[in-house]
């Protein structure tokens, strides 16, 4: 037995550090199956595959708004840096694993600002798709307040005395014991989406923070978006397909 970052730096040819910013990245299978801890003792056979991240695509920009369609494993603030000297600054973010659609503003541009209050104001139309486990058969909404701690990783959990928050879902299929869901949410907490299925004991797969099986990602997909006469659409990818 051996910790998996040392195995997987004399398998790929990679120093120490490099093999463990890959595993804290969620970009390393071993065996097929996720790898997240760095220092996980693993046979010395084993074997270690790495997930390439895709590349992001604009899907539509014009003088106020630039759409992205934003691949699972890249950091949105990580995008904003790529865009960042045309002008463009996040409008919103969405968690490292979660693929779809992201909205960058001109700074400091009238839009933006009325962008930002179209937000603040819940005039923002916000559908995802998602894959979990257990099969829930028909349309619900989650009302649970939600609160939030952040000690090197933000963390949320439903919490009586937390913010308001609400998650309207309904099932798109069912194949076996998963169900793809259609997810709706009014309000934005942190892990909002996570943290409300995994309340109804139905975590979306990959989400291994709130109680998901592994998979080689997190099958939450960030499917439309329409504020202020917009609307944008990135089509999920084939994981979502049941």
């Amino acid at each position: 037995m051996q910790k998996a970052y040392k195995l997987l730096a004399a398998q790929k040819n990679l120093s120490h550090s490099q093999a463990k910013a890959l595993i804290d990245k969620g970009l390393v299978l071993a065996n097929g199956k996720k790898l997240t801890l760095a220092r996980t003792e693993l046979p010395q056979n084993t074997s270690f595959s790495l997930i390439e991240i895709q590349k992001p695509q604009v899907l539509f920009v014009d003088e106020n708004l630039l759409a992205i369609d934003k691949p699972a494993f890249v950091e949105s603030y990580d995008l904003q840096s790529y865009y960042r000297n045309d002008g463009w600054m996040l409008l919103h973010r969405l968690d490292r694993e979660t693929s779809g659609v992201i909205l960058l503003v001109r700074e400091d541009s009238a839009f933006s600002k009325k962008a930002k209050e179209a937000f603040k104001k819940r005039e923002v139309y916000k559908e995802y798709q998602a894959v979990v486990s257990g099969i829930i058969p028909e349309s619900l909404s989650i009302n649970k307040p939600i609160s939030t701690t952040k000690k090197g990783f933000a963390c949320s959990k439903v919490d009586k005395n937390g913010q308001e928050a609400i998650t309207h879902i309904e099932p798109l299929s069912v194949v076996g014991k998963k169900t793809l869901l259609k997810v709706v949410i009014p309000t934005g907490r942190t892990h909002q989406i996570r943290v409300h299925l995994s309340s109804l004991h139905h975590p979306i797969i990959g989400d291994s923070l709130y109680g998901g099986i592994s998979a080689r990602r997190l099958l939450l997909h960030a499917h439309k978006i329409r504020l202020l006469g917009y609307e944008i659409v990135s089509t999920p990818p084939k994981d979502f397909s049941l």
